[in-house]
């Protein structure tokens, strides 16, 4: 079968759900792990094709200078056969092992589960679960603490209701399962660079300005495990709330 095209109808219906990788063929690097079903693997091939300009992520800019260099990226069928479950763990953990792909999220689910020296398992799991006495709203941090302080980490910009994140009364800010902030909102914004410099703006999303919460309330909650019931295990949505509506 030529490369980069698609596989035969029996084929494609035997492998189910499948995870795959694209390699770059100049180096052997995987740059993109993904999961799917039918020809998923060979879109992005495809969708290099048709794309210029601004709407060029680094996994297309990637493909096309392989195109260019006059090669053609590697699939690489990882695992197969699986229903959509195990697929995402499969994605999770390769996404993982992996530094510097190219994806522009993690793999579902690989926030609270994902990669952990074994010392971040011992403190994760032997810390008390948290007893929420207050509304919070609980925001997963896990792909930008590093990049920032914890405060601007938590504090924008988020896909959320604006009525319900007003009832919020402490946003804590959570890493794999622990919560490790916590700060009071005094309001919440648009996400524009004029309600928030320096930062690019994000339309349809909040953020929020405050302060770090009074040391009664950060005694209740930092260092305290994220009850199971609000860690759903493959749940994309870095936001929870811990009230109804």
């Amino acid at each position: 079968m030529p490369e980069n095209e698609s596989f035969p109808p029996d084929v494609a219906r035997q492998l189910k759900t499948y995870v795959y990788r694209l390699i770059d063929p100049r180096n052997g690097e995987t740059f993109y792990v993904g999961k799917g079903q039918g020809n998923r693997v060979f879109s992005h091939i495809r969708a290099e094709q048709n794309l210029e300009g601004d709407e060029l992520d680094n996994k297309v800019r990637r493909i096309r200078e392989i195109r260019l260099a006059g090669f053609e990226v590697a699939h690489v069928i990882h695992r197969h056969g699986m229903d959509d479950k195990t697929a995402f763990e499969v994605e999770s953990a390769l996404i993982d092992a992996y530094p510097g792909l190219t994806n522009v999220v993690g793999g579902a689910g690989g926030s609270d589960y994902g990669a952990m020296h074994a010392l971040e398992i011992v403190r994760r799991y032997s810390a008390e679960p948290a007893v929420f006495q207050h509304k919070a709203l609980l925001i997963s941090v896990n792909r930008s603490a590093a990049e920032r302080s914890l405060y601007e980490a938590t504090r924008y910009a988020w896909k959320i209701s604006r009525s319900k994140a007003e009832q919020a009364e402490v946003v804590l800010a959570t890493l794999q399962g622990l919560i490790v902030g916590a700060f009071v909102a005094d309001s919440w914004l648009e996400a524009t660079p004029a309600n928030f410099p320096g930062r690019d703006g994000v339309p349809g999303r909040l953020g929020f300005v405050g302060k770090e919460a009074p040391d009664a309330i950060r005694r209740l909650y930092v260092g305290k495990r994220v009850p199971d019931e609000y860690r759903k295990r493959g749940a994309a949505n870095p936001i929870k709330y811990t009230w109804g509506k």
